[in-house]
């Protein structure tokens, strides 16, 4: 068998140059991008499902009513997409090849940097953009006129024995793109600090009562995989008055706006610490224990009392109700497990300002208390069916019956404040006592806030460097002009590292200011140039 025919054998690469291979794929700038494309599409089922850490109601609602696809989603961490292995590996990948792509060029940049320029060509007509003019002066002076033109520029010049000069400038372009991308590592390192341990808690706070921050008292809470929902800052605030102003004097889209939310608080830093009185708005949080506190949200909270047939009272309480439109149209629900029998639960709408002809149903004309009523229906059974986490603002009726009136057709209760209502039934009476506001409070801490704020900013810092300062060399020969010896011909050339549409320019401003002429004189005669 002839050497020819022998089967061609390739040299096998071992466990180091897989490593190797491995590496060097993960760390060039293509598989960056594609990693980068991949977690934002890996973002999108977060904000399709449901998301635990933002509300586990909504999630176990969506368990039961898909009992098919739903534990495999649940399986395969859709509903916890952030905290997911297959995000976080997404997340890890774009670091580490973020990092191998840094790491080298910032070696061979700080190289760049110190090196000097080269040597000019030889044939500078060559170069994208070049010219020649005549320079009454010797080579020498012309050498040194050129390299303090070019110094005064902020070029890096260099002179050359053979009777040229190199300058170079632009390496800031360079430096932008590296300080670009090692910000982006930043932020990536800054959300993941805020995501590990950060935290997030929201409470409905009704004015005259008091929070006490601790982790059972949050409506919803949501920490990272290192926070010890124990140790929240053990603050307290009291809402001592919550003013609403709305537009009553303009008409039109604007009747009715909102004009300023102020809530008027008391706080204590922790147990023993003296109390303050803050005033916390919509755009000014307060910050007690390393966390602020943003009002986010206000509403009405009907003051209900539920009794049964004897008159013990089974529930006395302030209940948020839910805003659905401009004018405070707001939805709750009462729900009443003490009652017996059955439970009882009510649902319907608070009005702050009524139409009594209930011309258009239950809709409010006005956000201020002008003519407040509540209009409800009545449920009994089990108020939470499975044991399910549930919205404090809707009734879940899956296990629930309504209510009849004594001719069995559907009992609707209309009360304004003072008024009681007696249920059929021997089911005792509720009372709408009176109206306060609640204040919607989220408390949040974000150890890795500021790195994510500095890191942005030295993002677009490193940008918008990269894309405005062009990577250009400048090259200038001088010798004695053969058609005029008492003269130097000097020669200049140009070249940028990208499409420099600007280049030309520069030669010309440079060339009026050796030559003494008026941009562009110089360079006239001499239709060589480009």
């Amino acid at each position: 068998m002839s050497q020819a025919d022998e089967a061609i054998r390739q040299p096998a690469l071992g466990p180091l140059g897989w490593a190797r291979w491995t590496w060097r794929n993960l760390t060039s700038m293509r598989t960056a991008l594609f990693l980068l494309l991949l977690l934002s599409i890996a973002a999108v089922p977060g904000s399709i499902f449901p998301q635990r850490t933002i509300d586990p109601g909504r999630v176990a609602d969506y368990l039961a009513d898909n009992p098919g696809t739903g534990p495999w989603l649940d399986r395969l961490g859709f509903f916890n997409v952030y905290t997911s292995p297959w995000f976080s590996a997404v997340y890890l990948l774009l670091l580490v090849s973020l990092i191998g792509c840094i790491v080298p060029r910032s070696r061979l940049h700080w190289h760049a940097v110190r090196s000097k320029p080269p040597r000019a060509p030889m044939r500078l007509e060559r170069l994208p953009a070049h010219t020649s003019f005549s320079y009454a002066v010797p080579p020498t002076d012309a050498l040194a006129a050129a390299g303090a033109a070019l110094r005064r520029r902020r070029y890096r010049v260099h002179a050359h024995d053979e009777g040229s000069v190199s300058a170079e400038s632009g390496y800031l372009r360079e430096t932008g793109n590296l300080v670009f991308h090692l910000a982006l590592c930043l932020v990536i390192v800054g959300v993941a600090v805020g995501h590990l341990w950060g935290w997030r808690g929201d409470v409905i706070v009704p004015e005259g009562q008091t929070f006490t921050s601790t982790f059972r008292s949050y409506h919803t809470f949501s920490g990272g995989a290192l926070v010890d929902p124990l140790t929240v800052p053990p603050f307290s605030m009291r809402i001592d008055r919550f003013d609403v102003r709305f537009e009553e004097q303009v008409g039109g889209a604007q009747f009715g706006a909102p004009r300023g939310f102020t809530a008027y608080t008391t706080t204590t830093e922790g147990p023993g610490d003296a109390t303050r009185e803050q005033v916390l708005t919509v755009n000014e949080p307060v910050t007690l224990g390393g966390a602020d506190v943003f009002l986010l949200g206000n509403g009405y909270a009907p003051v209900v009392t539920v009794r049964d047939a004897a008159g013990t009272v089974l529930y006395r309480q302030a209940t948020p109700f839910l805003a659905q439109d401009n004018f405070y149209t707001s939805v709750g629900a009462i729900k009443v497990p003490a009652a017996s029998p059955k439970m009882l639960g009510f649902s319907g709408f608070f009005l702050p300002t009524v139409d009594p002809s209930f011309a258009n149903g239950p809709v409010s004309e006005f956000p201020a208390l002008k003519n407040p009523e509540l209009a409800l229906s009545v449920w009994e059974g089990n108020l939470f069916p499975g044991g399910r986490s549930q919205s404090v603002y809707s009734l879940n009726t899956s296990e629930l019956t309504a209510v009849p009136k004594a001719d069995g057709s559907p009992l609707l209760i209309r009360l304004a404040p003072g008024q009681t209502y007696e249920l059929p039934g021997g089911r005792g009476s509720i009372t709408f006592d009176s109206v306060s506001r609640f204040a919607g409070l989220s408390v949040r801490t974000d150890p890795g806030k500021g790195m994510t704020l500095i890191a942005s900013l030295l993002t677009i810092a490193g940008l918008v460097t990269s894309l405005l300062v062009r990577r250009r060399r400048v090259f200038v020969r001088a010798q004695p002009d053969p058609s005029d010896p008492s003269t130097t011909l000097v020669t200049i050339g140009g070249l940028s590292k990208t499409a420099d549409p600007g280049l030309a320019a520069v030669l010309d401003g440079l060339v009026a200011e050796l030559s003494g002429r008026s941009p562009g004189a110089a360079l006239a005669a001499h239709p060589e140039r480009t």
